[in-house]
């Protein structure tokens, strides 16, 4: 009793204990911050390859013969939810006199990359509106309609890094010229074709908003003839193994290729991988950067220790008398031990929860925060042509926060354990005895 006692009273009387809860806190809030943001954009980095490539991505390298009949095949596999081909290539759009942009242009069946990409929700006309989205224009015997990128057609505000989606928007029903090559019987050239802009594509991803341009799948083959890297992606329910799915995909190839007549050493020459994997190296940097990011914040939240350590060896030498009152009453060296690190214990514990609770605030509102320096200082610190994403990914990393309040805690407790060796091994009779 006389333990849980002296605790409370060194919690409420001791205004320097203070001092050791808001250093725990900052040091908690820090590393939540860092960890938490970090988390996020590797999230981020993930969501996005598992949006352009599906969750698995199959390059066949060469022509799918009845493409639409391989994709069903795909989709009868009991883990796929579905399959689109992608015809990928590159050209020059013309949006007016003197305006040359360099494209990627995505040939697609938008229903089917729809349900691949969640891509309907990126469209700033028909994400609204009923039904799966189409190329569908007002002249129905007029040029091709397309999906345009919005970077494609205006940039972000310098200031606001932002798009003007209803200046955007005007660019709707206007057409535009698309320069594409072309290899057709073992000859090299070039094609044209006129695009009615039948919407505008914000993904929110600036690389992609930048340089991509989807017409009809198609269209984009006869464009472009051989010139074109036809590739599937493919999207599986969750919870699925996308490893395991993997080979099952490429043995469906296989027996589909060979009923197509294909030589084996031209179906051999297919890819097949998923999203994942292809991220895999560039995911692993990031988590390198990440833990030594996290190793040097350690190092310097580590004072925090130091200063607990600093103001509990204080305490003890400033109520000697207490300590030793309490040891002439019979208290053993464990229990007047246990007193300081009971309340080193909660100190830590006090300044932990509270910097948690900082760090998941301030990691929700890092945006807001972001704005506010641009409108207070005029300095963009988040640039989506520089960091990839429109705004900072900000998720709370619920497990590493769990983590670092429970490392926090145990550093910080252990750090008052010389202090209260110190105390235990105080002499009563060396202290009383002039009192």
């Amino acid at each position: 009793m006389v333990k849980w006692f002296l605790v409370l009273r060194y919690l409420r009387k001791k205004r320097i204990v203070l001092l050791s809860m808001v250093a725990v806190g900052l040091a908690v809030a820090l590393l939540v911050v860092v960890s938490s943001l970090f988390n996020s954009f590797i999230k981020a980095v993930e969501a996005t390859g598992r949006e352009a490539f599906g969750d698995i991505y199959f390059n066949p390298r060469t022509a799918i013969a009845d493409c639409p009949r391989f994709l069903q095949r795909l989709e009868q596999l009991p883990d796929v939810e579905a399959a689109a081909a992608v015809v990928e290539t590159y050209g020059l759009l013309h949006l007016g006199r003197g305006d040359v942009r360099a494209v990627r242009v995505l040939g697609i069946e938008p229903a089917r990359y729809a349900a691949v990409a969640s891509f309907k929700q990126c469209l700033l006309r028909q994400k609204d509106l009923a039904g799966e989205p189409d190329f569908s224009t007002d002249g129905s015997s007029g040029p091709a309609g397309g999906f345009i990128g919005i970077g494609v057609l205006e940039g972000p505000d310098v200031l606001t890094d932002q798009y003007d989606f209803e200046k955007a928007c005007r660019f709707i029903g206007s057409r535009v010229v698309l320069t594409a090559g072309r290899l057709a019987e073992g000859r090299v050239g070039h094609s044209y074709l006129q695009i009615e802009v039948a919407d505008v594509v914000f993904t929110g991803i600036y690389m992609r908003d930048e340089k991509d341009v989807y017409l009809p799948i198609d269209v984009v083959r006869r464009l472009t003839g051989a010139a074109a890297n036809e590739i599937v992606q493919i999207r599986l329910i969750e919870g699925a193994d996308c490893e395991k799915l993997t080979g099952r995909i490429w043995q469906v190839w296989r027996d589909y290729a060979l009923r197509q007549g294909m030589d084996e050493a031209v179906i051999a020459g297919g890819f097949v991988s998923t999203s994942k994997r292809m991220q895999e190296y560039f995911i692993v940097e990031l988590r390198k950067q990440m833990s030594v990011l996290m190793l040097i914040f350690g190092i310097v939240c580590s004072a925090a220790v130091l200063l607990i350590f600093c103001i509990f060896y204080m305490i003890v030498t400033s109520k000697v008398r207490d300590i030793a009152i309490i040891k002439s009453c019979g208290c053993s060296d464990m229990s007047v031990a246990s007193i300081f690190v009971v309340f080193g214990f909660f100190v830590a514990l006090a300044g932990s929860a509270a910097g948690a609770v900082a760090g998941s605030v301030l990691t929700m509102n890092v945006n807001a925060i972001e704005n506010l320096i641009r409108i207070v200082f005029g300095l963009k610190l988040w640039k989506s042509s520089t960091y990839i994403f429109e705004r900072i990914p900000s998720q709370v990393d619920v497990g590493a926060a769990a983590w670092i309040v429970l490392w926090v805690v145990v550093a910080a407790t252990a750090g008052v354990v010389i202090p209260a060796v110190v105390a235990a091994r105080t002499r009563p009779v060396e202290i009383l005895r002039y009192e």
